[in-house]
């Protein structure tokens, strides 16, 4: 078992299911390496083994490529902005469309616990090619930027301040606001570590326009109160440890009127958005951005 087999991708159903939950809380800092190694190697048979698993689960950057770098539809570079209450300055891909004028309504893209990697990039830039100005801030500049690889990215990260990383991204959404090329109008969308921080910028931001997180940890109950964008909410149908703050967050959200959707994408794991690993779902993902794009320009303008 390779990222690959005879010229195709692995997908989520070429692992025990068990494996893919035990991965998920690798990543999530649940267990350590050496724990997912004990625990896989129950499901190790035909010559593949608990490395080899853990290996084809690693992602691929170069899959991350729907939108490349040099796409005649948009134009990218990268800024600074001040974080004054979170780690000074922080830097981020920002991506423009190259046909319109503008302003254009803006997106802010929340990385996953690891940083601005190319998936992210790359998602940027798939929302200014749809039409938006898009900014996707990375959480380490403090630290020297996105490492080249996601395992370094999450010891990275895990080693901020919490607190002052949030606040990084406030100062994302509040630049995107006040920028030149944008309508004012910003929507913000994350996934997972960055799908939770959509859900605490709604709390936090009463003039953001819409939020999407994707597979998101939810706020508290009580701070539901405070939501003022519309959201557009995407669980995945197998991720148990997610979704098992949706019923108290649906219950809070009814209860103060709040306008929101909610899509299960059933038979997905936590990070079926994710191109660049197995967990991977095409037509779950696919569905998701269309739908979040359109959530989006109806919602910005």
């Amino acid at each position: 078992m390779t990222p690959s087999q005879n010229g195709q991708r692995l997908k989520a159903s070429d692992f025990p299911q068990e494996v893919l939950t035990l991965f998920d809380r690798y990543v999530h800092g649940m267990i350590d390496r050496r724990s997912f190694m004990d625990d896989a190697a129950k499901f190790a048979a035909g010559g593949v083994t608990a490395l080899t698993m853990f290996e084809s689960l690693q992602p691929q950057y170069e899959w991350a490529r729907q939108v490349p770098p040099d796409d005649a539809r948009i134009r990218t570079d990268y800024v600074t902005y001040d974080s004054p209450q979170g780690h000074g300055a922080v830097k981020g891909l920002m991506a423009w469309p190259e046909t319109g004028t503008a302003p254009f309504p803006a997106v802010l893209v929340i990385h996953e616990n690891r940083g601005l990697n190319p998936y992210v990039e790359d998602v940027v830039r798939r929302f200014a090619a749809a039409g938006f100005l898009a900014l996707g801030p990375d959480a380490l500049t403090s630290l020297g930027g996105y490492p080249g690889t996601d395992e370094e990215g999450r010891e990275m990260q895990r080693s901020l301040d919490g607190g002052k990383v949030f606040e990084d991204f406030v100062a994302g959404a509040n630049f995107l606001m006040k920028h030149a090329d944008s309508t004012g109008k910003v929507g913000a969308v994350g996934f997972c570590f960055g799908g939770g921080v959509v859900n605490r910028l709604a709390v936090r931001l009463p003039d953001l326009a819409a939020g999407a997180p994707f597979y998101g940890s939810q706020p508290a109950p009580e701070d539901v109160m405070h939501i003022n964008a519309p959201l557009l909410i995407h669980y995945a149908g197998l991720d148990t440890r997610i979704n098992g703050g949706w019923e108290a967050y649906e219950a809070a959200l009814e209860a103060n009127g709040k306008t929101y959707t909610m899509h299960m994408y059933e038979g997905t794991n936590h990070g079926f958005h994710n191109d660049t690993t197995p967990r991977y779902d095409e037509v779950a993902a696919k569905l998701a951005q269309d739908r979040t794009i359109a959530f989006f320009k109806r919602h910005l303008g």
